[in-house]
């Protein structure tokens, strides 16, 4: 099975080598990874008292970063490194300052992991959600230093609990610790022998949570919102703004600002075409009364500050690979909607069970969704309080690391 894991990476770099000639992420793959470990070696002192955070992407930066705050906060003689394995991770917290030094993840090798791990030599390893890597994980066992997985999650369907995934079994079984979001991952462990767990929930609900406490401040979208009720439509996929777009033009009334996951120029051209008459935020004037109501958001960075203008959301990604981050919006007492493919997050189950939430799957179960959540006040309140009362994770885990 080693066997065909390696041979599994071999392909998937061969794959990424190929689309980088045509295909941008894929070039900035290729390209954060060259001379990596010589810039590794120029920008961090082995000797220091190096912690090694891990993140797939941008989502599971921001959901592990309130326990790298708070290690930061806590203990400032600490060294952070990151590592992604996504160019939209890294590239989007690149300059993150808290961080002493960040870089993309080497493919995974032994050769590779071992070079790694001797040239920043951390005292713990700090991985968010998924990602099990055997090289490195195998490497960080050898040397003695804790692995810790945070806010993770597992279904019964994973290749960990079949009868043929001993391999990737074993590749948990390197973890030093698990922090889990809930009791089916906790028990789904528990079977495979593992049981160095504790429930401590999801780190995103601390990270939102504060985020929704002090906002950034964005007056120019103040202005534009005014005092019209606005639909924030965030990481929406081209699925979802065909939709939105219909339901636009029956709620003129309303104004809507959609935040695309992807805002290169040919998409944003698309969305226009979409929205007839709408205005990019890069055009937006400040102090202008804008006729235009609808905003397209032509940049990365900001829709965990839109939502606190917005009286309802739309959440994308549910008729593709699954929904985006739901709980940036309840946590400023939005309701939210979002499509078919959310059996993944346990966030979206809870929210629609206390009716803060509804999935739709066409045109029609859409504006239902939408006339029901507008008006519902209730659910509102559930969204917030949800966050609310799922907070805390991120105490729980330094409490058992340190």
């Amino acid at each position: 099975m080693l066997l065909l894991y390696i041979l599994g990476i071999k392909i998937y770099s061969l794959l990424i080598w190929i689309f980088s000639f045509f295909n941008q992420k894929a070039a900035l793959f290729i390209a954060g990874r060259k001379q990596i470990f010589r810039n590794i070696a120029a920008k961090v002192n082995p000797i220091d008292q190096n912690i090694w955070f891990h993140f797939a992407s941008l989502g599971e930066f921001e959901q592990g970063r309130p326990v790298l705050e708070k290690i930061k906060a806590l203990k400032p003689e600490k060294k952070i490194i990151i590592t992604f394995f996504s160019p939209s991770g890294y590239e989007i917290r690149k300059n993150y300052a808290l961080a002493d030094a960040i870089f993309y993840l080497p493919i995974d090798s032994r050769r590779n992991a071992q070079k790694f791990i001797d040239l920043i030599k951390p005292e713990m390893a700090i991985f968010t959600k998924y990602e099990f890597w055997y090289f490195y994980f195998a490497e960080l066992k050898k040397n003695n230093i804790p692995l810790y997985l945070i806010s993770g999650i597992f279904r019964p369907n994973q290749v960990f609990f079949k009868s043929y995934g001993k391999f990737y079994c074993n590749i948990l079984k390197s973890v030093t610790h698990f922090f889990v979001q809930n009791k089916e991952s906790e028990n789904l462990l528990n079977s495979i022998g593992i049981t160095a767990t504790t429930l401590s929930g999801d780190t995103r609900f601390d990270r939102v949570y504060e985020n929704a406490q002090q906002p950034k401040q964005l007056p120019i979208i103040e202005d534009f919102c005014g005092d019209t009720k606005t639909i924030i439509c965030g990481s929406t996929w081209p699925e979802d703004e065909k939709l939105i777009a219909e339901l636009a033009l029956q709620h003129k009334d309303w104004k809507f600002i959609i935040a695309p996951h992807e805002v290169d120029e040919n998409h944003i051209q698309n969305i226009e075409k979409l929205f007839t008459g709408s205005v990019r935020f890069s055009k937006l004037k400040t102090g202008k009364i804008q006729e235009s109501n609808i905003l397209i958001i032509d940049n990365i960075g900001m829709l965990s500050s839109l939502y606190q203008y917005g009286k309802l959301a739309y959440i994308g990604g549910g008729f593709g690979a699954g929904i985006h981050n739901t709980l940036e919006a309840a946590a400023f007492g939005l309701p939210v909607i979002f499509g078919p493919k959310y059996d993944k997050f346990q966030e979206a189950k809870d929210l629609i069970k206390i009716d803060a939430a509804k999935s739709i799957s066409n045109q029609n179960e859409l504006i239902v969704a939408f006339e029901y959540l507008a008006t519902s006040e209730k659910s509102s309140a559930a969204a917030k309080n949800y966050v609310l009362e799922n907070k805390g994770a991120t105490e729980i885990i330094l409490d058992e690391i340190f």
